[in-house]
């Protein structure tokens, strides 16, 4: 009896090592977004990439209830929560018309694609991206502009939701 016991004492502790190790697995919160110019298609293309716990868990607590991403009812759920937080903005402060091309979802990760039709990425001012920031209080967001291969990169947090897309080009410039 006593080592039944200390069996299920060791089963435990290392049950409960696992659980814990599962969980500071994911300390981090963070999205990349991709935006390049493709000058096949006349368009600058938009491609972010969340983590799929993450966005689940966002729309659990916003909606409390499961969501299949695979779904195009629950897809257009998250379209419209990822279009109110993330915005290009033009020279007159407004928000230019960023399309919704679609979005994969797997048990890892979520890619959303989106597209300012027939626009130069230099068209592009500022930009908002405040998706999960309002949610997860520790994400941090990098944008990644691709300008005819010249990498920029631009990081949001909760405290910083916009910047001038400029301040990338003096930053690297200097």
């Amino acid at each position: 009896m006593q080592r039944f016991r200390f069996n299920l004492k060791a089963l435990l502790a290392c049950a409960l090592l696992c659980v814990s190790a599962a969980a500071g697995a994911h300390r981090f919160h963070m999205g990349i977004t991709e935006v390049a110019f493709n000058p096949r298609t006349g368009s600058t293309e938009i491609v972010h990439t969340y983590m799929a716990h993450d966005i689940e868990a966002l729309l659990m607590n916003l909606y409390q209830r499961q969501f299949d991403l695979t779904d195009p009812d629950d897809q257009q759920v998250l379209r419209k929560y990822v279009e109110e937080r993330f915005a290009l903005k033009g020279r007159d402060n407004k928000r230019l018309p960023v399309r919704w091309v679609g979005m994969t979802a797997d048990s890892q990760s979520v890619t959303i694609y989106q597209e300012l039709e027939n626009a130069p990425l230099s068209k592009t001012v500022s930009i908002r991206h405040g998706v999960l920031a309002d949610f997860l209080p520790d994400q941090v967001n990098t944008v990644n502009l691709n300008d005819a291969g010249r990498i920029r990169s631009l990081t949001f947090t909760m405290n910083t939701p916009e910047q001038p897309t400029a301040q990338a080009v003096q930053q690297h410039t200097q």
